[in-house]
Formats: structure tokens, sequence, C-alpha cells
């Protein structure tokens, strides 16, 4: 990350992650009612609390925002320029996504500029991945109050509409995306691992719900039917489904 960051000329500061094995008591806080039966692996409880040490810091500070990224992501050759300051940031911003899962997602068809090739879109569905976001210091307060003794995924804290732990946030997604995790990445994913999957997964199937049943017609004809209305409504709410593209991490030093 030291290399990343000197790369695009951004100075950082490192915060120590939470290691889940070194505090098992993180995990007999009780979990989120929407996980039902499936249990948080103890690196997205980590995760999460790695993720509030840096909001306690930003809470302590004067700034009105503070860049988040996690330690395994590639940013874009522009992200310097970004960075460099906040004055593209819409006001009354909560979140601003800059990273990318590569999954479709939802957002408005209404475009402000940020300047230096990208756009902001008020994002409208979940898009996971907390690998990197702009939150502010008074979001950033509400998070850590919501999250005092409960866990929750980082990601479905702060991307999913279906926690009301913060309702009504404006979250804006930054097209196209200024970074995105090295696993998605081919030729850097070696260097760059991550843990989270492999333990989500394990811990899914030792839940007995990974297990798959094939639909009925019926269900598949409603499922179909299903989305063509939401195409419907997206389409006369000025929504859009997308991939957010990535921004060309540009050449890189071997």
């Amino acid at each position: 990350m030291r290399g990343e960051f000197d790369r695009i000329g951004v100075a950082f500061e490192r915060v120590v992650a939470v290691d889940g094995y070194s505090h098992p008591e993180l995990e007999q806080q009780p979990q989120h009612p929407i996980y039902g039966r499936r249990q948080l692996s103890s690196s997205e409880i980590a995760c999460l609390h790695s993720h509030r040490a840096c909001w306690s810091i930003l809470v302590q500070n004067d700034a009105r925002y503070g860049a988040i990224f996690e330690d395994d992501v590639v940013f874009s050759a522009n992200a310097g320029r970004l960075l460099a300051d906040s004055a593209w940031i819409p006001a009354g911003a909560d979140i601003v996504k800059l990273e990318t899962f590569f999954r479709k997602t939802m957002i408005h068809r209404m475009r402000t500029s940020a300047g230096h090739g990208f756009s902001l879109f008020r994002l409208c569905r979940f898009h996971p991945g907390t690998g990197g976001y702009i939150i502010s210091r008074q979001t950033a307060r509400d998070l850590l109050e919501a999250t005092e003794k409960i866990n929750v995924t980082a990601d479905d804290l702060v991307f999913n509409p279906a926690f009301s732990s913060l309702p009504g946030k404006t979250i804006y997604q930054l097209v196209p995306a200024l970074c995105a995790q090295g696993q998605f990445l081919s030729s850097m994913a070696a260097g760059l691992p991550s843990l989270l999957d492999s333990e989500r997964e394990t811990k899914w199937a030792a839940s007995g719900l990974a297990e798959k049943r094939r639909r009925a017609t019926a269900e598949r004809f409603r499922t179909e039917i299903g989305r063509i209305v939401e195409w419907v409504v997206d389409f006369c709410k000025l929504r859009r489904r997308t991939i957010i593209p990535l921004d060309s991490p540009g050449p890189r030093d071997q």
C-alpha cells in the first residue's frame, strides 16, 4: 500500500487492523438478525471493527470528511488528482463510494461532475465492498453508535439499504471508480489476497444454507415478471442498472 500511495502521490496514515483471532470477545456480541442462522466469520467481524477504528479517528478530527482504504486496493492512475482536495464532494453527501466490485448495481441517471474525468451519481442499490470510500465526520459518528453493541459486515452497514442503522443517508457512487480490490485484477491478485471470501463461504456452508434448490417453472415465471416490473419502475424513477467501470490503473512499477 505504501507503493500504491507513492505511485499516486498521496500521503496517508496507516491504521493497524483489528485481528479477530486476538479479540474473540468481539464474536460474543450479537449480530444483526438479517443474517439469520449464518454466523459472521471472525474476519468479517474484525473488518467491521477495523473500520470502526478509522471512524473513531475521524470523529476526533476537524476534517469534514475522511477517505478510508483497505489494504488490498489498487488505485487508478488519476486517483491522486481527485484526492488532492475535497471541493468536488457534493454538499450534503454522507458517503462517496470510490470502489467498484464489478457487480451490477443501480445508480440515478442524474450526473454531477467531479472533475478529472470522474462523475458522481446517487447510489440507489446495494453495491458491496468497503475497499475505498469517503465518509463525513457526522456519518462516521452515527455508524460508530449503530455498531457499538452489534456485529454486521462493514459493507452491509455502509452500503446496504436493508439496514436501518442510518436511514436516509446520501450515498454517491464515483464513476468510473477510483480503485478496486486486487483480487479482481488478475495480474495483481496474487500479491493482494483477501481472506474474507473463503471464511464467509465456510461459515455459509456450515450453516446449511449453501444448498441450492431447483426453482419451479411458476417461480421462474414470477421472477421474470418481477424483473420487467422493476425495469419499468426504474425507468420512471430515472434509475439505471450498471456495472461500475474502473478508471485505468495505468503503468505500474514492477
